[in-house]
This record gives structure tokens, C-alpha cells and sequence, in this order.
């Protein structure tokens, strides 16, 4: 990872509770990055928010991507507050490892395609995943059903939380839902096609696109831009 622009943006709801994090090892040398998005606004998720992505990506750039996640989910094991969100930790040959629990995104741009690399954990992605199972195409059409996550930060395990291998080069993208959620996919890909080499400019665009709700509502809205 050679740089990386971070932007957030409150919502209309309350306090943050988004937050984003790196860090590099002095001993490995790997550089980690994390979103996160705290589930709420009360007053102790967003206390935590910046911990579970600190926690994360400071264990991930020592131990690994799967060995940060976990540990940042240790903080939310009892009952209480919790998150989700994504983290990424790169290697020495200029790829990345990648995990996550829940919502938050995670997208690469090859220089020429904007690949969208993670799957979200709620009931909405389920059921839209069954019905183009079942027809072969198909959104669920209730956006609401997005508000059912099925794996958090505090619920993760090594077994349900992803594990995935990102090649080098090229852009690597994480996002809290309230960027992806407002903005279209192809509206994302025509904004990383525009601004992709110019980082921090393409993280604040990404939070600014963010619709708001039909009430003039807005979730919070981070994203991170990784040169890899």
C-alpha cells in the first residue's frame, strides 16, 4: 500500500459512529486498513468506533487480516454495542489480504473495471442472492431488509468471517453503507474512472455523492481510497 486517502461524513442521526484507521507495523513492515461502522448512534458505539477499527488494523499489520478482525470484535463479544466493517492488510509483493463482518464494502479498481469483491451479510443480499438462484435475476426490492445483518464484528468468527486475496496493483476501495447504499454502483465505478489518480479527492467525492433518504435523512458516510 503506497497511500491512502480517507473521508467521512455525519449523517443526520446523531453522533459518528463510523470510523477508519491505519496503521504500519515498525516489525512486519505491512500497512493495514479498516472500516468500521458502528450499529446505532448511542453514546458507547460511538465511543468504540474508532477502537474497533484501531484495534483491527494495528493486530492485522502484525498477526494478519483474519487475526485483526477478530481481535477488534473482541471489544463487542458481550452484550451491547456492536459494528461491522473491513479491513485490508497488505504484503510485501504489493498485494492484500481482505476480511470483513457485515455491510461495509470493499471494491478494486484494475484500471479499467471497478470489481466489487465483497458480499454483505443481511437479509437483503441473502434473499436477492436466492432469487437469482431461483430465476436467474432479481433485486429484493425492500431496502429495509439491508438493516438485517446477519454477522457482526462481535459475532465473527473464523468461520463466517471472509477471507479473500487482492491482486496488486491498481485501487482498492472500502466503504461504510452510507456511501454504497446512496450511490449507484455505476455512479461509484464513473467516480473512481475520474478521480482514480487523484486519491484523496476520490474519497471525498464518494461521501459527497451520498443521496439522501426520501426524508432528507443521511447515514453516516465514510470511504477509503488505498493505492496498492
Amino acid at each position: 500500500m503506497t497511500s491512502i486517502a480517507i473521508a467521512t461524513r455525519r449523517g443526520t442521526s446523531g453522533p459518528s459512529a463510523d470510523a477508519a484507521a491505519t496503521y504500519t507495523s515498525p516489525s512486519t513492515g505491512r500497512t493495514a486498513a479498516a472500516v468500521v461502522d458502528g450499529m446505532g448512534h448511542g453514546e458507547d458505539i460511538v465511543r468504540l468506533a474508532p477502537m474497533l477499527a484501531e484495534t483491527a488494523v494495528r493486530v492485522g499489520a502484525v498477526n494478519g487480516a483474519l487475526a485483526g478482525l477478530l481481535s477488534a470484535g473482541l471489544l463487542v463479544r458481550d452484550p451491547g454495542p456492536d459494528g461491522v466493517g473491513v479491513l485490508a492488510v497488505g504484503r510485501e509483493d504489493g498485494s492484500a489480504e481482505l476480511v470483513w463482518a457485515g455491510d461495509c464494502r470493499a471494491w478494486r479498481w484494475d484500471g479499467e473495471q471497478l470489481h466489487h469483491l465483497t458480499t454483505d451479510h443481511n437479509l437483503a443480499a441473502y434473499l436477492t442472492r436466492a432469487a437469482r438462484d431461483n430465476r436467474g435475476q432479481g433485486e429484493v426490492p425492500v431496502a429495509a431488509l439491508a438493516d438485517y445483518v446477519g454477522i457482526t464484528l462481535g459475532l465473527a468468527t473464523p468461520a463466517t468471517a471472509p477471507y479473500i486475496s487482492v491482486p496488486a496493483g491498481g485501487l482498492l476501495l472500502l466503504t461504510s453503507d452510507g456511501v454504497h447504499d446512496q450511490v449507484p454502483a455505476d455512479e461509484i465505478e464513473a467516480l473512481v474512472r475520474k478521480l482514480h489518480d487523484r486519491p484523496q479527492a476520490l474519497a471525498e467525492s464518494l461521501v459527497a455523492a451520498a443521496r439522501p433518504g426520501f426524508q432528507g435523512e443521511r447515514d453516516d458516510a465514510t470511504a477509503l481510497v488505498i493505492t496498492v
